[in-house]
């Protein structure tokens, strides 16, 4: 069953948004914005005059430029959705044209990096509060978009120390008003957490499907042929776009290297079990790993049905 969102707000949060970037996240927050009544005007910008065309076709905003500055002029709140390793050349390109007051949030998987890029760029009179909607699927683009992207999945708030506290109250009304639910926590907490539970995920999946791509003995062909539910399950994760995920290893590289460093651990730990014939050990494990997928069902995170619950081409069950 399609996640559904809730009533419209009586009274827009903003006047005037500004979405930066309309891939897979910036379509799908517009769309969302738009149905929850969350901003009057939204303005949209990319450097891409294909995407931008593409965005005003599906009116997915009111107003669209490639030209940052002039998208954000008179945004009462700026959400970069531009792939991490942007936001320093769009923070700089926006920081002289930023109305009094403005909100700068964003939605990159990686949080302290992000504010060490911005907040020496951007002006005192704006007010930066990152965010991470943790929410996706492996498709890009203005029409990978749909409304219910982020309903009953979590956004968690990264404001740097000192932040104004109604600047964040006011992001945590806008995801909240398109079905997230929210936390707060520090923004290298962040980074830690995500590495296990995304970063290090996506790296081991690019691996994989990697290797699978360069055995001599085996045929790509076959390897396409013959893919069983696991392997499949991984080359979706490796279709995520390659940008956006380079971006995240680059400006997270400290904590994705210490997880790294201890699923290398728990691998050796693993062939051990394997070489030894240690039947209960594997067992014992893989009945602890059962469990935590079983929570992550029973939490509303995933569902149990089978292939996730996604039909057709587009890979997702909950459609615009």
């Amino acid at each position: 069953m399609a996640e559904r969102l809730g009533p419209p707000l009586a009274e827009p949060i903003f006047d005037e948004l500004a979405i930066i970037g309309i891939g897979l996240i910036g379509s799908s927050l517009a769309r969302a914005i738009r149905k929850q009544n969350v901003a009057r005007r939204i303005f949209v910008a990319d450097a891409s005059p294909g995407a931008l065309a593409r965005a005003e076709a599906l009116e997915l905003g009111d107003a669209f430029t490639t030209d940052v500055a002039e998208a954000v002029r008179d945004a009462d709140c700026v959400i970069l959705c531009a792939p991490v390793g942007a936001n320093g050349a769009i923070g700089r390109a926006i920081a002289p044209a930023l109305k009094a007051r403005a909100i700068v949030s964003d939605v990159g998987s990686v949080k302290g990096a992000v504010i060490a890029e911005l907040e020496p760029i951007l002006p005192a009179r704006a007010r930066l509060v990152p965010a991470h909607p943790v929410a996706g699927t492996e498709q890009s683009g203005p029409d990978a978009g749909f409304a219910t992207l982020f309903v009953n999945r979590w956004s968690i708030l990264t404001p740097p120390e000192g932040a104004d506290p109604d600047a964040v109250r006011d992001v945590r009304a806008l995801w909240e008003a398109i079905g997230s639910n929210v936390e707060t926590m520090s923004a290298a907490h962040h980074d830690l957490v995500l590495a296990i539970t995304s970063h290090v995920p996506h790296l081991i999946a690019y691996n994989i499907v990697g290797t699978a791509a360069d055995l001599e003995d085996v045929t790509q062909s076959e390897v396409m042929k013959f893919s069983a539910g696991g392997f499949r399950d991984f080359t979706r994760i490796a279709a995520s776009d390659p940008t956006m995920w380079r971006d995240v290893f680059l400006h997270n590289k400290e904590a994705v290297l210490e997880m790294l460093g201890r699923f290398g651990e728990d691998l050796t730990a693993l062939q051990r079990m394997i070489r030894r014939g240690d039947g209960d050990g594997l067992f014992a494990l893989f009945t602890r790993t059962r469990a935590i997928r079983l929570g992550i069902v029973a939490q509303g995170q995933e569902t149990a049905a089978p292939d996730f619950g996604r039909r057709g081409p587009e890979g997702r069950s909950a459609g615009p």
